[in-house]
């Protein structure tokens, strides 16, 4: 939980989820880059939820295999999302590029629980450590190496809250969630859009509470 600057008045947020776009030429944000920003917030949710649910199989020390491979979850995740959003993740109306972003996700989440197998599936420990803020942290870093610099998703919060030096807030983070998401009259879990400058180059920024 994260208290705003006047105390309990402004309980507002634990996590924001970042995400950019990158564009050579992007004169305003359109629906279709909030609407890809919220399907991959949406999936990437899902996808923590199926490893919070999961909790108790994972860390379970008399069992071995615990059938939990990267293409079960992402598998349960888009059940999670459809269920969550009312509609499939992937559909014929997707553009090529957001086809390409959701794809290069459902893949950085595969290859992120594949990769922990070995971990997941040890006998005999109990906590393996493979919890959904971990899940969503690299998957958020298998994403930037797929998608490369067409687009990137990062957890970040308040920065009082932060341990973790990389998902400390940027700037433009720290800056829009102390004055728009922890203000008093921010609509409750509505994103903040803009379109700015970052790293040379013009992109739609998105952080979604």
């Amino acid at each position: 939980m994260a208290l705003g600057l006047s105390g309990i008045g402004r309980l507002v947020i634990a996590t924001v989820l970042g995400l950019v776009f990158m564009a050579g030429q992007m004169a305003a944000a359109g629906d279709a880059d909030l609407e890809i920003g919220n399907k991959l917030a949406d999936m990437l949710r899902a996808g923590r939820k199926v490893v919070s649910a999961n909790q108790p199989l994972i860390n379970d020390p008399s069992i071995g295999d615990k059938g939990l491979t990267g293409a079960k979850l992402v598998r349960d995740a888009e059940t999670v999302y459809a269920e969550r959003t009312g509609a499939p993740l992937l559909g014929d109306a997707l553009s090529k590029r957001d086809r390409r972003l959701l794809d290069a996700q459902l893949q950085a989440m595969r290859q992120i629980v594949d990769d922990h197998q070995t971990d997941i599936n040890q006998p005999g420990i109990g906590f393996k450590g493979f919890i959904p803020a971990i899940f969503a942290r690299l998957t958020n870093e298998e994403f930037e190496a797929i998608a490369g610099t067409e687009a990137r998703i990062r957890v970040t919060a308040p920065a009082d809250l932060v341990r973790n030096r990389k998902a400390r807030p940027d700037p433009w983070e720290r800056r829009i969630i102390e004055s728009r998401l922890l203000a008093a009259d921010w609509p409750k879990g509505a994103p903040y859009t803009e379109v700015v400058d970052y790293e040379g180059r013009s992109a739609f920024r998105m952080l979604l509470p």
